[in-house]
């Protein structure tokens, strides 16, 4: 089992920046691929961004690239999305997760095992 917890939500204006972490416990961390979904109210959870197990290769939905980057640390066993130029339309529930997608499943929900409860990200016009 992996557990994954989110923190770094909050309220920010349009424009603004915030960075998303996702500490892991249980399993080793470096042995799995990390993806961050997020999901808005009514709608379904979508891919944003992901990174294999040593971050050499990344990930990005079209909607947030050039604006968020995804890292990690494997030392602290956590993985970050920095998301800048922050827009309203990227207010949602942002959740981390973590499995061994293949190479063509890392956009997909399916290709992960273990999700976090999510941290809530608002963005104001």
């Amino acid at each position: 089992q992996v557990q994954l917890v989110e923190s770094g939500g909050g309220l920010v204006q349009a424009g603004g920046s915030l960075r998303l972490s996702c500490a892991a416990s249980g399993r080793t961390f470096s042995n799995y691929a990390m993806g961050w979904f997020r999901q808005a109210p009514g709608k379904e959870r979508e891919f944003v961004a992901a990174l294999n197990w040593s971050g050499s290769i990344t990930y990005y939905a079209d909607s947030v690239k050039d604006r968020f980057t995804i890292s990690r640390d494997n030392a602290k066993n956590t993985v970050y999305l920095q998301m800048n130029s922050l827009k309203p339309e990227d207010t949602a529930v942002y959740y981390c997760a973590a499995g061994s997608p293949s190479r063509t499943s890392y956009r997909y929900r399916e290709g992960y095992d273990y999700w976090g409860q999510g941290t809530q990200v608002t963005v104001s016009s």
